[in-house]
């Protein structure tokens, strides 16, 4: 049986260690390469030639979305997906615009993560469902989605350095809506409004909702 060749690039190393046991627990797949940030991801690419990429967005040097751009010029037999903890719509549409054939969020099952590794190695492409609906509301309601992204830019240069999505659960949370009803109105796990919730207070320095909404709105945010 011929083994799809996989260069694997996060900057945590705990990380890549674990997905490169999950990948190598397939007989059919193996990591031939490792490296920390988007540079290494191009050189790695270049010397080792492997079929897929699996890439982190957020790392020193250069971000996986911009390697990705640049691998999908310079190595275009090379197919890459992105492996990140952001399921923002920033990140998702620049992900797809720069040539990615894959988006998972980090909290994948096995099961899936295997689906989608055979799925664009295959040719074809795969999102996971939160991906996915990103995705198709950007499509029917392109014009809607400029909008909300334009205001959403415009707001005070972004300050605490708040992805969109999060800036969109910081507005829900102080509307009053719990984690499941956001779940629900911006259709992703309840995990994932849980983390930008956390990352919100985290990067805000705050401990409770009524510190949250007065930093807020001092900065502008809502």
């Amino acid at each position: 049986m011929s083994q799809t060749s996989i260069v694997l690039v996060d900057d945590h190393s705990l990380v890549r260690d674990g997905i490169r046991a999950l990948l190598e627990s397939e007989k059919d797949l193996k990591v031939i390469g490792e490296g920390a940030d988007g540079q290494e991801a191009i050189t790695l690419v270049q010397d080792l030639k492997p079929e897929l990429l699996v890439i982190d967005i957020r790392m020193p040097k250069m971000t996986g979305i911009e390697a990705v751009e640049k691998l999908s010029a310079m190595q275009p037999d090379v197919k890459c997906i992105i492996l990140s903890m952001h399921d923002s719509e920033e990140y998702i549409l620049k992900s797809v615009a720069a040539g990615a054939k894959g988006y998972l969020l980090k909290d994948t099952g096995k099961t899936e993560f295997i689906k989608a590794i055979h799925a664009v190695r295959d040719g074809g492409k795969y999102y996971s469902g939160d991906i996915s609906n990103v995705l198709v509301n950007n499509l029917l309601n392109p014009k809607a989605k400029s909008t909300e992204s334009a205001k959403v830019e415009n707001r005070t240069s972004k300050p605490f350095d708040l992805t969109n999505k999060e800036i969109q659960v910081l507005e829900l949370v102080l509307s009053g809506l719990t984690n499941q009803q956001i779940s629900e109105k911006l259709q992703n796990s309840k995990r994932t409004v849980e983390t930008h919730r956390f990352n919100l207070m985290r990067k805000m320095e705050v401990k409770n909702l009524m510190d949250l909404s007065k930093k807020a709105q001092e900065f502008n945010l809502v």
